[in-house]
């Protein structure tokens, strides 16, 4: 008779839990998974998924316009309906969820529809039902949750990224605080529907973080879509005055909104978690200090995904649930490299990314050569619109070595992942210069650049 009643029990069915979970079980483990919302995790959920949905809703607004350089006319001004997109994309979230049941299901992983927290190294309780099951080895893969002030007057007037997915109407006014990524995609979604949209960060410049070439070229694009951006401010004070958000700012700044939605930052899920019960140890954020193969400090319990506060995207959380799958049960110890990630922000520009910034290749090496092009992109050339692509590689000027690549424009994020594949490999800029270039592409510019816009020496 087995000593417990799971191999494996994953807490938490977001990317990594259910990616983990599905690998443990075509491996031959008994696995069972706990999830107390939905299955797919933040980014099918709440994340990712409905986020780029909504910004392929906001961009036809633009098309329309960009038609008419191309000979196109509508008889009549298109509207939104942004209820019928709130239901479009509720189906197909309802699609995908099923997908990750089905799949867990097909390999045989038992699913509890409940929360599940710890109550030793060994146990979980279900809350549903209040049992505790047994399993070899947990792991542990909640994710992160939005963050929000806790100390601003007024906070309860706020919305976060959860709450932007699913209200009644869309308000005429709003207030985006925060300079990330979830920040400046929003602000570019709402600005597409029509929204008066300003989005207010503490910083210096959005995007903290990127390459300082993509920072001021995206605010540039923002503000010239009609976006208000402020920046080295923040919210002091909301109060509702009606139906009107009245917002206070630091500097002493006063705004009126219809809505304020908080970006700015996401913590990890581990309060009232029973890691305590169990022993696991926690960083000074609150995130699940784990080794390179995704390991705690106690031997059998682990952790995946956002809730170690690594590389908090969902493809490094598929990996990491992955590796720790094949590793364990699979006979096939491998670890995550987490030093080359290729990303995309769903700004409007797309931006695309993958290796290190200029300051960061400035710290790391003596001598880098900046390649870096900026030109409006072939589309509008007809359609007029005044908008940038802009490419930037960095490369080690003694290794010939490309260090980074950073894009913004149409598509940049289906680039950028192709990008990655050759950085990955070790790509050098003479491996670019011998490529055909694809022509006419925006892309093409990527391997005609020849001469350095900037050559940066350490010693002269």
């Amino acid at each position: 008779m087995a000593q417990y009643d799971y191999d494996l029990f994953v807490i938490g069915a977001g990317s990594g839990g259910v990616r983990a979970a599905r690998i443990a079980a075509q491996h031959g483990a008994r696995v069972g998974v706990a999830e107390e919302f939905r299955y797919g995790g933040t980014c099918v959920i709440r994340g990712c998924v409905p986020k780029k949905l909504f910004v392929y809703a906001s961009k036809f607004g633009k098309d329309f316009e960009d038609a008419a350089g191309y000979g196109w006319s509508l008889s009549e001004k298109p509207s939104f309906d942004f209820a019928k997109l709130v239901e479009a994309k509720d189906a197909e979230i309802t699609r995908l969820e099923g997908i990750y049941r089905r799949n867990l299901d097909k390999v045989g992983v038992e699913l509890h529809d409940t929360r599940a927290v710890l109550e030793g190294p060994n146990q979980i309780r279900l809350l549903a039902t209040n049992t505790v099951v047994t399993a070899e080895r947990i792991l542990i893969a909640v994710g992160a949750k939005a963050n929000i002030d806790p100390d601003l007057p007024g906070r309860e007037h706020v919305i976060t990224s959860n709450e932007a997915f699913h209200m009644a109407e869309l308000p005429k006014r709003i207030l985006v605080a925060g300079g990330g990524y979830i920040a400046v995609e929003f602000a570019g979604i709402f600005a597409g529907m029509g929204v008066e949209t300003t989005l207010m960060y503490r910083g210096e410049e959005i995007l903290r973080g990127f390459d300082d070439d993509v920072r001021t070229t995206l605010h540039e694009e923002m503000v010239k879509k009609g976006i208000n951006v402020i920046t080295k401010d923040t919210i002091a004070r909301i109060d509702k005055e009606g139906e009107e958000l009245h917002v206070t700012a630091k500097s002493g700044e006063k705004h009126v909104f219809d809505k304020v939605m908080f970006a700015i930052g996401r913590s990890p899920n581990t309060e009232d978690l029973g890691l305590d019960k169990a022993g696991v140890a926690l960083d000074d954020k609150g995130a699940i200090k784990v080794t390179a193969d995704s390991q705690t400090n106690v031997p059998n319990i682990y952790a995946v995904g956002d809730v170690t506060n690594r590389a908090n995207l969902t493809p490094v959380a598929l990996r990491e649930g992955h590796a720790f799958a094949d590793s364990i049960y699979g006979d096939k110890a491998w670890v995550v490299d987490h030093s080359m990630i290729p990303t995309a922000v769903f700004s409007q520009p797309e931006i695309g990314t993958a290796g290190l910034t200029q300051a960061e290749a400035e710290a790391s090496y003596d001598n880098i050569d900046i390649y870096k092009t900026s030109f409006r992109p072939m589309k509008h050339t007809l359609s007029g619109r005044d908008e940038k692509t802009m490419m930037k590689m960095i490369v080690d000027a003694d290794t010939d070595k490309i260090l980074g690549v950073h894009i913004m424009g149409p598509e940049s994020g289906e680039l950028i992942q192709l990008i990655g594949v050759t950085l990955t490999m070790g790509a050098t800029k003479a491996d670019y210069d011998r490529t055909i270039a694809v022509h006419p592409t925006s892309a093409e510019e990527l391997v005609t650049m020849r001469e350095p816009t900037e050559r940066i020496r350490k010693n002269g």
